[in-house]
């Protein structure tokens, strides 16, 4: 498959990941639409990032980090819910990994 159109698939899924966030995080009703938008966009995020990695080099560190941050951003909402941290806190946090995932995926450094 042609690498920009999975570039820009994934740019849409993690547009659609952090607009369902939002509005699990933020709003106070109607959020089981969020919700399945959110499992949705993170099935999308993972499966069209590991089609751009193709077979996934070992030897590197970079991707896994990104993974990990991938499963945080998965169970972030639940952190709100159960109030382990307020839910601004969690959004700010999901933005601060997501700038990092984009750093790591743009530059690679380890």
């Amino acid at each position: 498959m042609n690498i920009l159109l999975l570039k820009t698939l994934h740019i849409a899924g993690v547009f659609a990941l952090f607009t369902s966030l939002g509005s699990i995080l933020l709003a106070g009703s109607g959020k089981k639409g969020a919700s399945m938008l959110h499992g949705i966009s993170l099935v999308l995020v993972l499966l069209l990032g590991f089609a751009m990695l193709g077979k996934p080099p070992m030897h590197h560190a970079w991707w896994m980090i990104k993974l990990g941050l991938w499963l945080f951003i998965g169970v972030a909402p639940t952190l709100a819910k159960r109030k382990v941290l307020p839910s601004s806190i969690v959004l700010l946090l999901c933005l601060l990994a997501a700038t990092y995932a984009a750093y790591l995926a743009i530059m690679k450094p380890f």
